[in-house]
């Protein structure tokens, strides 16, 4: 099991040079958590930079096994705010950003690795899905 950030899914859904190698992983990977927020980012992140039939093939992508959508609820709320005052943009140099610190709180409450594109979670405390 692990858990996903916007950044991942980004680069699979347009074919960016990380793309092969996160797609495998999340091939052999039985579940992938998403936060309901991450799926909300991810599908703004594709309107913004695409169409809304690139949006829809996202919400496609993460509509079926192996993703699940993880309610956001109050525990998630105290460790995503926790992550940004430990980690957050201006503070730490991870430099995590609202989307992060939701992705964050998914896998740290999960206790699971995080899949990632970048090194904004790497100075974190939360275990990368891939080196």
């Amino acid at each position: 099991m692990i858990a996903i950030d916007t950044s991942a899914l980004v680069a699979v859904l347009f074919g960016e040079p990380e793309a092969d190698r996160i797609a495998a992983l999340l091939d052999a990977t039985d579940t992938v958590l998403i936060g309901a927020p991450t799926a909300l980012e991810f599908r703004m992140v594709v309107l913004g930079q695409s169409t809304r039939a690139a949006a829809d093939a996202g919400l496609a992508l993460i509509a079926k096994p192996p993703f699940v959508v993880v309610p956001f609820g109050e525990e998630h709320l105290q460790v995503a705010t926790d992550a940004f005052d430990r980690f957050g943009k201006g503070r730490h140099p991870a430099r995590l950003n609202y989307g992060d610190c939701m992705a964050y709180a998914v896998a740290a409450l999960a206790d699971c690795p995080l899949l990632f594109k970048g090194d904004d979670f790497r100075h974190t405390d939360v275990a990368a899905a891939l080196d």
